[in-house]
């Protein structure tokens, strides 16, 4: 079982994390743990891909809340301890697992083929919210690759000073196309960089891999699809070494699609922006399956609770895999 949660700015108590932004009181700090912790428990998932985290520490507390054992909380970047203070600038990403762990890795800067011009901004060549790759082991040894992401929101990128202080005339709808240009820039050559290192772990391996996290973009826009290169399938069988596949696409039980499952809100429009891909090992049809998509869930009663920052402004998703157990041998031979 597998999940992805953007947590919605979890940060410890009085800690500033944006401008213009109060912290969380103790008392805020303790509902939005307590709301989440409740959440984790009812996904229940073995994994579980976390954004939007200022604090590792915080996090910690929501999983300690959800009464569940989980033996690695990790989210590179956000940690808290000696010489430690959080995340700076922006929010982490981080996962959250009880299968073991053989390594978790940050990827922050782009291959140079990802390097793009930014009008006004120059080369966009790091990831603004590096994404997590984590390699995991199943309990009867099967390896699976996790990679959690969060990549540029939508929203307008205007110029700065040095100070932090907006530059241009935000009223100015020219300028606003402008700074919707550049987030769509830099999310686009995000994707390029991911589908690289898509490209790099599955090229001619049999590793399973699922992507997760909030794309900021809909399963079939072109910013996912230069993840996932999904379309490139129908044409070219070779493709399917190294596509990526919208679980809720594959799963097997095709009557729980349904058209409520959205996972964000936008100005009363209803978005699907929280997504888990998966490679073609999870996907039955293809002669390289060891596995399958069973269901996909997503949980967002609580976006219509009102607009409140200890919950969430996006649903969780969870995705239920299987995985062919390897044959044992006969007893008694």
């Amino acid at each position: 079982m597998v999940a992805t949660c953007n947590v919605l700015n979890l940060a410890q108590a009085g800690r500033h994390f944006y401008e213009g932004q109060a912290p969380y009181s103790q008392s805020e700090f303790e509902r939005k743990v307590d709301w989440l912790g409740e959440r984790l428990r009812t996904l229940n998932a073995d994994v579980v891909a976390v954004q939007e985290v200022w604090d590792e520490l915080a996090l910690r507390a929501a999983v300690s809340r959800s009464g569940l054992q989980y033996g690695t909380v990790s989210v590179p970047g956000a940690e808290n301890g000696a010489g430690q203070h959080g995340a700076q600038g922006t929010p982490r990403v981080g996962i959250v697992t009880r299968l073991k762990v053989e390594s978790v890795q940050s990827l922050t800067d782009f291959p140079a083929a990802a390097v793009v011009q930014v009008p006004g901004l120059g080369a966009h060549a790091k990831f603004e919210r590096p994404p997590l790759l984590a390699t995991l082991r199943l309990k009867h040894g099967q390896p699976v690759c996790v990679v959690t992401a969060h990549l540029k929101s939508k929203r307008p990128k205007f110029l700065e000073d040095a100070s932090g202080a907006t530059i241009e005339d935000t009223a100015d709808p020219a300028v606003q196309a402008l700074g919707s240009l550049r987030s769509l820039i830099m999310r686009a050559s995000e994707a390029m960089a991911l589908r690289l290192k898509v490209v790099e772990l599955l090229h001619r391996t049999r590793l399973p891999l699922i992507l997760m996290g909030d794309l900021n973009d809909g399963p079939h826009s072109v910013t996912t699809q230069l993840i996932a290169a999904t379309s490139q399938t129908a044409y070219d069988k070779g493709a399917l070494d190294h596509a990526l596949f919208s679980a809720w696409d594959v799963q097997g039980e095709a009557a729980l699609r349904r058209d409520v499952a959205y996972s964000h809100i936008h100005q009363g429009y209803p978005e699907v922006l929280d997504q888990v891909l998966v490679s073609e090992e999870f996907v039955a049809t293809s002669r390289r399956a060891i596995g399958d998509v069973r269901r996909v869930e997503v949980f967002n009663d609580h976006l219509h609770e009102g607009r409140d920052r200890s919950r969430s402004d996006h649903g969780f998703v969870r995705a239920l895999l299987r995985l062919r157990l390897p044959d044992l041998p006969a007893s008694g031979r």
